[in-house]
């Protein structure tokens, strides 16, 4: 409890501090307030007058970090911890203490294929950053504009839509380590990119773009693929993968009405070299032919989506978007000779897919009014997969299933003054497997006096079972694991509440945020012992989750230099209803960030800084079973660990060529040490530690950039 109040002091001391400071110039003359969003938004529309709080992710800080995927710039945000898989290739998010399937991410409010859905559960390395212009976060409840599934927030990523000369050509090759690890072909990572975009015409735009992302794994002590010896070794602690995306981009504008249709094609191969090798000894030769059991993962996505933007003749401005979208993971396993380099018993498989066809519409500025606006929308989702390996080995055939989700919502928003607005919202959902929802939600923004602005929303969404809680199906002699087609969809509420103040100190510009966040999910999905004799488990609706937390933000600009620093406190609450040795306490973690840039402008020169603090994560696991067959439960602690990058990029020829040179994880992470787990729970885990990272990379990135 000391250590708590610690941190609340922490929190007070600071934003005494930055909330005190005396305004010295008019905040409307700050640059911040004119950045315009469009996430939650009606129109697009300045920060300034969003009822939403947004938090913006610019262009420059993607070029700054060299970032090669949605993960490298998303890992020091705060309440946002990045969850990599060494094996599956895979990033993905917890987002407030709840994983990936919580949040949705969206590409120009389009929510983005995934391999058991749409939106959510998706992995993060495979967003490439080339087109995107900014990253949008609105963070709470946003039942009401998104639907299900957008039970913590929204990342909302806006591609690049116009071009400030008639041709843009950018051309692009960098060069990673993966930790003491580079080699030019066979080690390290390396990346190659072009795009160009042309102004056809007045009002057509057309962008063509393709980039390969090639990393060649981390041994991290192991032999590689060619290793023949039985002892373990064999493999990548790293799985190599290979990625290429192709996107192509048409644009027709006028000054009432655009419309703009991007299509994509994202491709990725990961190899799997089993460390378990066969001898194969032929004792007739004395010979032997060693041999392992490969696999090779392709991932195919195609994305085709097609959006109408405009405003009547009446002055009603409407949105409509259309969307189709395939996903396919493909498993290639096959006897690999290692020796010969020959295969056997090779079989193909398709065993994750999903096929999505999205509407989306909203028609608003119906009524002339300056204090009155209101919107109304529809959506629609039919979406078709199946996921064997969540099935289980019931049969070997696909179990392809099928849901359709048909949407209308409404919203208002009234200005009672310059100074007070409010927008409550309602979306009635319906859903082919899922009893028909009803969400809600409540935004106001407050502007007062000297430069502070307040901000509080309230809002309803939920998250529909994946294809595992629903299907998995195992069942032998020793193991009875099943899903359940009968669950609910989980609840979500969320309240925010949000101070800022933007100021002037000095010729310094600066923004103080101060953020009370609480979320709460109840009938949470969760893998419970339902018989005991024999012993059987099942997904079954018993959990509830509470969070509170507090973050402050604090942003310092001037002309040449920008410094910010944050910091997060926050308590989680798990409880399993059905559990009689429940552990209901909050456990609390800690996350700090801070990152600054320097501009040399005579050198045309960019220093940039970003480190984060991740604190100890504690939370209830079961260890054991009682007597009565009732789960006892232990703390499991993830020990605290730092993460820092650091990068200098200079510009030629009048920005022509761009030449950045940094560094990642520069505190050399790689296994974080977990204590307190025990292999003999459901949920436990015999690991001692966290595979979070390939330790201290470097990279340069070359960037050829023409414009005529």
């Amino acid at each position: 409890m000391f250590l708590n109040n610690k941190y609340i002091l922490f929190f007070l001391l600071i934003n005494l501090v930055v909330f005190s400071q005396e305004q010295k110039k008019d905040s409307t003359n700050i640059t911040e307030l004119e950045e315009v969003v469009v996430t939650g938004q009606y129109n697009p529309r300045s920060i300034k007058k969003s009822v939403h709080n947004v938090i913006v992710i610019k262009r420059e800080q993607i070029e700054n970090q060299a970032a090669n995927s949605l993960a490298d710039l998303l890992n020091f945000n705060l309440n946002l911890t990045i969850i990599p898989s060494s094996q599956t290739g895979k990033s993905t998010i917890s987002f407030f203490g709840l994983d990936a399937q919580y949040f949705n991410i969206l590409v120009d409010n389009i929510p983005l294929v995934s391999d058991t859905g749409l939106g959510n559960n998706i992995d993060l390395t495979q967003i490439n950053l080339d087109d995107i212009e900014r990253i949008e976060i609105v963070e709470g409840a946003m039942g009401v504009e998104y639907g299900a599934n957008s039970v913590s927030g929204v990342i909302n990523i806006i591609t690049k839509k116009n071009i400030d000369n008639d041709w843009q050509i950018r051309a692009a090759i960098q060069e990673e380590t993966v930790s003491k690890e580079y080699a030019l072909f066979d080690e390290g990572r390396h990346i190659q990119s072009l795009n160009i975009a042309n102004q056809v015409a007045d009002n057509w735009l057309v962008r063509l773009g393709i980039n390969r992302n090639d990393f060649a794994g981390f041994y991290n002590g192991r032999q590689g693929a060619n290793y023949y010896e039985n002892d373990g070794l064999r493999g990548y602690d790293w799985l190599p993968k290979e990625q290429v995306n192709t996107n192509a981009f048409v644009q027709y504008r006028k000054e009432k009405f655009q419309f703009f249709y991007k299509f994509e094609y994202f491709n990725e191969l990961i190899n799997y070299y089993d460390a378990a090798v066969r001898a194969n000894i032929d004792v007739a030769s004395q010979t032997s032919n060693p041999s392992s059991t490969d696999k090779i993962f392709t991932t195919n996505r195609f994305v085709n989506n097609l959006n109408f933007i405009g405003q009547l003749n009446s002055g009603a401005n409407y949105n409509f978007a259309l969307s189709y979208q395939e996903q396919k993971r493909n498993l290639n396993e096959f006897n690999y000779f290692i020796l010969s380099k020959e295969r056997s018993n090779e079989t193909d498989e398709t065993y994750q897919s999903s096929k999505v066809f999205f509407s989306r519409g909203n028609i608003n500025n119906l009524v002339k009014s300056d204090k009155f606006n209101f919107q109304l929308g529809y959506e629609t989702r039919f979406i078709t997969g199946f996921d064997t390996e969540s099935s289980g080995e019931i049969t070997g055939e696909d179990k392809e299933q099928s849901q359709n989700n048909f949407a209308v919502f409404g919203s208002a928003e009234y200005k009672f003054s310059d100074k007070f607005t409010l927008r409550p919202g309602i979306r009635y959902e319906y859903n082919s497997l899922f009893k028909s929802k009803v969400l809600g939600s409540l935004s106001a923004r407050y502007l007062m006096k000297n430069g502070f602005e307040l901000r509080g929303n309230i809002g309803t969404s939920y998250r529909t079972p994946n294809f595992e809680e629903l299907y998995y199906y195992f069942v032998d002699s020793n193991h009875d694991v099943r899903g359940n087609e009968n669950l609910n969809p989980e609840n979500g509420f969320t309240a925010f509440i949000n101070l800022k103040k933007y100021s002037y100190i000095n010729d310094v510009s600066v923004l103080n945020s101060l953020k009370i966040s609480y979320l709460d999910v109840s009938d949470k999905i969760d893998l419970a012992i339902v018989n005991t004799i024999p012993l059987q488990y099942q997904y079954i609706n018993i959990d509830s989750y509470k969070l509170w937390g507090i973050t402050t933000t604090n942003s310092f600009k001037k002309d040449v230099w920008t410094f910010n620093l944050g910091a997060t406190l926050q308590g989680i609450s798990r409880v399993s209803e059905n559990e009689a040795n429940v552990e209901d306490d909050f456990l609390y973690s800690f996350q700090l960030n801070t990152s600054a840039t320097y501009n040399i402008k005579k050198w045309q020169t960019a220093l940039t800084v970003l480190l984060k603090h991740n604190g100890k994560q504690q939370n209830y696991v079961s260890s054991s079973v009682d007597t009565d067959g009732n789960s006892i439960f232990t703390k499991s602690t993830t020990a605290a660990y730092n993460w820092l990058d650091a990068s200098v990029k200079k510009s030629f020829l009048k920005n022509k060529i761009q030449v950045t040179l940094g560094g990642r994880n520069l505190f050399d992470v790689v296994n974080v040490n977990v204590s307190g787990t025990n292999s003999e729970g459901i949920h436990s885990t015999d690991n001692s530690a966290l595979l979070l990272g390939y330790g201290k990379s470097y990279y340069l990135k070359l960037l050829y950039n023409l414009n005529f």
